[in-house]
């Protein structure tokens, strides 16, 4: 009896130690999921070189399965990754907006990545990105982004017509007289009257606060305080960029009312605008889909030189798991590398987001044979953090109306700023 008793839980302890082992052998060989939003906001085969990063990280990293999801625009992505955060089961990274970053902690959606740089080479790599980038990635003493597809605005002029019009194609304007007598030249219309081509381009759909930078930074004006909760929408400086911008349109040498953001390199190509402002993400396809030799320069000054950064950052969720918080760590700081960030930057036009990628040998002879391509990074010392404020979307609306109404005609740009101010005003209010 006693030793049938023995036998029993001798066997008993067996099956149950070789269940916990089995239960054991499978947890450590389970990756760890790691779902990564991404959004796409210009032309080009991102997709593809996104998911060839994600295969080469997960060469190296067996134990974590990676997967890109394409989310749609910045906008339509920050509402998916904020719904699945409400509804508990948001991604685990996700590249946004870098002015998205009040938002995301007024939402406590996010966790700062001080938490996971353990190491002195995991400081040193945080330490390593350009501080134009870090300006929207940084606040409270903790960084919340890490600087990826990062941009700022850069203007564009068609060499062609340039000799057509009797300008110097080699030199682009530097100023904004220089840039509307430019425009004024290069402003073509047909036997009815009808113009077919315009001096230049400024778009005012999907980001109009942000090319509204190249004009309020030249004229001396910051939009929005350091802490996000405060705006300077009605300071004269402010309006009389607008106004800037609005008589170009009035001259006949900028098209009227709300010019599309997606349709602006296409109206490049199509010799429909002879200068045209868009980020510098947009170099590569303009590089492969302009049939005409082209130059890209700084954003022309007035009271001094400058242009807002731009672009995503990578986050992560704070409602993952810790092993799935630590692989988007990893992920991110993977993706950043100084090789990958230079083969980034030569697949789409988007700023290497650190020096030490301008040294590798690739993004050094690339910039050698394309000195186009370093353009934006030679305007970062002049740059300027992009608008962002706490409950960002919907400051950002009061000033993206106030921009198009102006563009329109349906306010002065005067009467727009102060509209905008006073609804901004009311929607801080409860941050200060």
């Amino acid at each position: 009896m006693r030793r049938n008793t023995f036998v029993q839980t001798l066997a008993a302890t067996a099956l149950l130690t070789g269940i916990a082992g089995f239960s054991g052998f499978a947890q450590a060989q389970a990756p760890v999921d790691l779902q990564f939003y991404y959004p796409v906001a210009v032309g080009g085969p991102i997709a593809k070189t996104i998911d060839g990063f994600a295969e080469g990280f997960m060469k190296e990293n067996p134990g974590i399965k990676v997967t890109p999801i394409y989310a749609g625009t910045y906008q339509e992505t920050i509402v998916k990754a904020l719904t699945a955060h409400k509804s508990g089961t948001p991604p685990v990274t996700s590249v946004l907006l870098s002015t998205d970053m009040f938002t995301l902690i007024d939402e406590d959606a996010i966790a700062p990545f001080d938490n996971f740089a353990k190491t002195p080479e995991d400081k040193a790599w945080m330490a390593s990105f350009y501080k134009a980038f870090m300006a929207n990635s940084q606040t409270g003493g903790k960084t919340w982004g890490i600087p990826f597809q990062r941009s700022t605005v850069v203007m564009y002029w068609n060499k062609e017509l340039f000799k057509e019009a009797g300008l110097d194609p080699n030199k682009a304007p530097t100023t904004w007289a220089e840039l509307k007598d430019a425009a004024t030249k290069l402003t073509k219309k047909d036997a009815s009257g009808k113009t077919t081509q315009y001096g230049i381009q400024i778009p005012s759909s999907g980001f109009p606060y942000w090319l509204f930078q190249t004009l309020t930074t030249p004229n001396d004006a910051i939009l929005a305080n350091d802490a996000g909760t405060q705006v300077k929408f009605d300071d004269p400086k402010v309006i009389e960029a607008l106004q800037f911008w609005v008589d170009l349109g009035k001259a006949g040498i900028h098209p009227p009312g709300v010019v599309e953001w997606g349709t602006t390199p296409k109206d490049f190509f199509e010799k429909k605008a002879a200068i045209i402002y868009t980020t510098t993400g947009n170099l590569t396809n303009i590089k492969a889909n302009a049939k005409f030799d082209f130059g890209v320069g700084m954003i022309p000054g007035n009271k001094r030189k400058g242009s807002p950064t731009g672009g995503g950052n990578f986050y992560i969720f704070k409602k993952s798991t810790p092993a799935q918080q630590e692989a988007a760590f990893k992920f991110a700081k993977w993706v950043t590398q100084p090789e990958r960030a230079a083969q980034w930057s030569m697949e789409t036009g988007y700023v290497a987001v650190s020096q030490a990628a301008y040294e590798t040998p690739a993004l050094k002879k690339y910039g050698q044979d394309f000195p186009a391509a370093l353009v934006a990074r030679d305007q970062l010392p002049v740059s300027v953090a992009e608008f962002s404020t706490h409950d960002n979307q919907r400051v950002t609306k009061a000033l993206n109306d106030g921009l198009q109404a102006a563009l329109t005609g349906t306010k002065t740009p005067a009467q727009a700023m102060q509209d905008a101010q006073k609804e901004a005003d009311r929607i801080l209010r409860a941050y200060k």
